[in-house]
């Protein structure tokens, strides 16, 4: 941390007042995937890399905030935050100063620096560990008690619906906000009643590959999946009382199923309704100690979203193709959005560089492209850090 407080002090100069430090991850979802606008089952966990912010007051109602990879000072006036939406860097920091106003929180003037281990672009929710991180710097700074986390998150998430215009789900600020160590965060999307599971992963860790492709069709096909999912809903709600897909079980779903007419809605609305149930076997064997019983579940994860949701692609495809040949891989799938982005594998240390030479050439020649591999441990949700 010492090399951040001096690259603070060269950027704005030491004054002698106190500098504050504060940490929020990244997060990847192992299982339970387009199940968060459906009001169904989701769990993530955070990981140990994420967004680390230094913070300072000041006198006036200026925020100036600074990257360690941008290498420049934005400054903002906390009289007029509407006008800086379309800045180029700085707009998800300021807009989630500007919900904490909105709720009435105390905010003054500041200065920030911000380092940031998420890989980018890889879907691993960088922009909710900078929101996060924002939240609880700026709040702890000007406010005595501390921050309730889940309304943490939600400041963050209206930030990102609201100031920034992404209709994002809660479940990226809510994971960066509310982990914790060594388990998974079990999460109901639409009551937001949460439990932590433990993760005993013991010799296995968790592997992302990122196939790198950039993920142009991802926004429109993400729209399109979630007005296909709302019409078989339609449909279903003909038969049953339900407010959102993930209040449909199994067997309702199998009973009820011939009301969707469309064949590629029913195709999505059985993604969901399964994955949801899929989630719900996850906590099960975990809760049990089962970890081959949960890769399996992954693997099922990906191919339904392979085949059903059709939100995968030939690249992560084929990583996950590639992974399930690496022996000491229980599962792998798909995570996020889909169309690019990233795998989750979990997988024995003993065969991590087996993993990363043999899928990684595979994968090179079979799709062109060159894949990044991580291993991440699960690490904590926010919190201030010792300098």
């Amino acid at each position: 941390m010492n090399f951040l407080l001096k690259e603070f002090y060269d950027v704005f100069t030491d004054n002698g007042r106190e500098v504050r430090a504060f940490f929020s991850p990244g997060r990847v979802n192992l299982i339970g995937e387009h199940t968060d606008y459906n009001g169904g089952y989701v769990f993530p966990v955070g990981l140990n890399v994420g967004t680390t912010v230094l913070i300072r007051k000041r006198d006036d109602k200026k925020v100036l905030l600074y990257a360690t990879d941008i290498k420049k000072v934005v400054e903002a006036s906390l009289d007029d935050l509407e006008s800086y939406k379309d800045i180029e860097w700085g707009n998800y920091q300021l807009g989630v100063i500007h919900e904490l106003l909105k709720a009435g929180y105390n905010v003054g003037g500041c200065e920030m620096l911000f380092c940031d281990t998420v890989p980018h672009g890889a879907g691993l929710s960088s922009s909710a560990a900078i929101e996060c991180a924002t939240g609880i710097a700026v709040y702890s700074m000007f406010n005595d008690k501390p921050i309730d986390k889940v309304e943490l998150a939600f400041i963050g998430q209206r930030a990102e619906n609201k100031y920034i215009g992404v209709n994002c789900g809660i479940m990226d600020q809510f994971a960066s906000s509310m982990a914790r160590k060594d388990h998974g965060l079990f999460l109901n999307t639409m009551t937001m009643e949460y439990k932590y599971v433990p993760l005993n992963l013991g010799d296995y860790r968790i592997l992302i590959s990122n196939t790198n492709k950039k993920r142009g069709l991802a926004d429109s096909k993400y729209n399109e999946r979630r007005s296909q999912c709302e019409e078989g809903l339609q449909a279903l709600k003909k038969a049953l009382d339900v407010k959102c897909l993930g209040e449909v079980s199994v067997e309702e779903f199998e009973k009820h199923k011939y009301l969707i007419e469309d064949d590629i809605v029913r195709k999505r609305v059985e993604h969901v309704v399964y994955e949801d149930e899929r989630v719900l076997s996850s906590i099960d064997v975990l809760e049990k100690g089962d970890l081959k019983s949960f890769g399996r579940l992954m693997t099922q994860s990906h191919e339904s979203l392979r085949d059903l949701y059709e939100v995968t692609g030939v690249e992560l495809d084929t990583l996950v193709e590639e992974a399930l040949k690496i022996e000491g891989v229980l599962g792998s799938r798909m995570t996020g959005a889909g169309f690019g982005g990233c795998t989750v594998t979990i997988i024995h240390r003993a065969n991590i560089e087996e993993f990363k030479t043999k899928v990684g050439e595979n994968y090179t020649r079979k799709t062109g492209l060159k894949a990044d591999f991580y291993v991440f441990e699960v690490g904590d949700g926010v919190r201030e850090i010792n300098l």
